[in-house]
């Protein structure tokens, strides 16, 4: 064997390093040297810029122990990066010159996103687009080893954790797309880590329940260098049925708890995706299940810190329930303009939601959404085409008109409300319409399940308080920042404590 430096613990190539709060990652670097006998020296160590050559961390000696040593180089957010070895003796003090000692190539400190849920997460988009590989978003795949990101990025080739393994070979995905935007804006390499299972259900992501899912990405986690800036999170479609729909929500917030908790992590980013459309045939009562999931996931943003969600009704398919090639760019992009907004404090942008439904003539109700950019468009529809429905105590109202003004949709009615009155948007597996648009972002509105309609007193028939307001709507950066005890428009730079067939 060829004396030298030899490691046999770190960093592999093309990884990516989480960055701590400081903005530094560490390469935590420990070997083995092999001398002639009697030679005296030391293992040495640098961080180069791999693009120019020039220095990012100097030589640093190695605490040496016998014929092994250990190291740690704190490196800043960015790269790539080259790790460089080498066994400095006494004879050759010049430690550029230092004998041969083993290189780690394509490395970088960033951000890392680990990516669970069931097929739409896995990414089964099966049409063409333009989403090629890029240096500086990297995988770690199944098969637990870093790559240079590409699709399909739940790859079983050679898995180690065959628990996730797809049935077929998956698609497009999202998160590449995601993961370009945060680099070009941040400046940093984004690393990826794919754990999600086409037809999951919730219970295999939670450990009260079967919970093998669950185990899984602790274990790929711990791989990855055990601490990760969010979660990834598009899942739903398997529970959207009897039994589970109803229940939904707080299944999800116990499964965000504990796994803040089982990684140390209390104020992990988790951002979610709400349901797409499913355009073949439901089961008897399946569409208010799909409604009561989606309506669980809007509440989660709302109600739990850190959490978020956009919106995919409006995205194409490239089958009855998987979101096309494209629409999957448009939702990786949509993600990383959340994440911006709300993770890192940079621009960005929120989701039109509902913050309250009111009364505003016997026969007229003002739907508020926040945030808003600059004002809603609902295509001008006519009110049969419309996307909202009205129920009160007489039963469904047919709508006469729907007006945009500014963040508001004023809905006429076609009579007078009686008694309790609800609202909902965008129901039912494959809902009707076009939703309105944030002219200024373009992003939809988010669906919602009867919501109900407050009295002019801001008091609604049976509910004793407004459950929300504009100001404190879900998404925004106010709400946001609250909910992580930060001021709002601060950013989360460092750890994320600041921060199947089946969809």
């Amino acid at each position: 064997m060829a004396t030298g430096a030899q490691i046999t613990a770190g960093p592999r190539d093309w990884q990516i390093v989480q960055q701590e709060a400081d903005g530094y990652g560490t390469f935590a670097l420990a070997g083995r040297v092999t001398r002639d006998a009697g030679e005296a020296g030391t293992v040495v160590a640098r961080v180069v810029d791999e693009a120019t050559g020039a220095g990012v961390v100097p030589w640093q000696r190695a605490a040496p122990d016998g014929d092994t040593w250990s190291l740690n180089l704190r490196a800043p957010a960015g790269g790539l990066y080259r790790i460089e070895t080498g066994f400095s003796t006494t004879d050759e003090p010049r430690l550029e010159w230092a004998r041969r000692g083993d290189l780690v190539h394509h490395v970088g400190v960033g951000d890392l996103y680990v990516i669970a849920g069931q097929s739409n997460a896995a990414g089964y988009g099966k049409d063409a687009v333009y989403d090629p590989p890029e240096l500086g978003l990297h995988l770690l795949r199944n098969n637990l080893e870093w790559a240079l990101a590409s699709h399909p990025l739940n790859d079983s080739t050679g898995s180690r954790h065959p628990v996730n393994s797809e049935g077929g070979n998956p698609g497009h995905s999202p998160y590449l797309a995601f993961a370009r935007r945060l680099k070009a804006a941040l400046g940093y390499p984004i690393g990826l880590i794919q754990t999600s299972l086409g037809g999951s259900a919730l219970a295999q992501w939670r450990p009260e329940e079967s919970g093998e899912l669950y185990r899984n990405l602790l274990a790929v986690v711990a791989a990855a260098g055990g601490r990760v800036k969010g979660v990834l999170w598009y899942q739903g479609c398997a529970d959207a049925a009897e039994g589970w729909g109803a229940a939904y929500g707080d299944r999800f917030a116990g499964f965000v708890t504990r796994l803040r908790a089982d990684l140390g992590q209390p104020g992990l980013p988790v951002l979610t995706v709400q349901l797409n459309r499913f355009a073949g045939p439901a089961g008897p009562g399946e569409d208010l299940h799909w409604s009561l999931v989606r309506e669980a996931q809007r509440a989660a943003a709302r109600d739990l810190a850190g959490v978020a969600v956009v919106p995919a009704l409006d995205l194409g398919l490239s089958d009855e329930v998987h979101n096309s090639a494209a629409g999957n760019l448009t939702l990786g992009l949509r993600l990383a303009e959340v994440a911006l907004a709300r993770v890192y404090g940079r621009g960005g942008y929120g989701v039109p939601d509902l913050a309250a439904a009111r009364r505003t003539g016997p026969a007229e109700v003002t739907l508020e959404f926040s945030p808003v950019a600059d004002r809603l468009f609902d295509f001008e529809v006519a009110p049969e085409e419309s996307v909202f429905t009205v129920t009160d105590d007489a039963g469904p109202v047919p709508l006469a008109s729907e007006t945009c003004v500014g963040a508001t949709i004023v809905l006429g009615l076609a009579r007078p409300l009686s008694g309790t009155a609800a609202v909902s948007a965008l129901s039912g597996h494959h809902p009707r319409g076009l939703p309105p648009i944030d002219v200024t972002t373009h992003c939809p509105i988010l669906a919602f399940h009867r919501a109900p309609v407050l009295e002019p007193t801001g008091r609604s028939a049976g509910s004793p308080i407004e459950r929300s307001s504009p100001d404190l709507a879900p998404n925004t950066p106010a709400a946001w920042s609250r909910s992580l005890n930060r001021p709002a428009g601060t950013g989360a730079e460092g750890e994320g404590e600041g921060a199947g067939q089946g969809a």
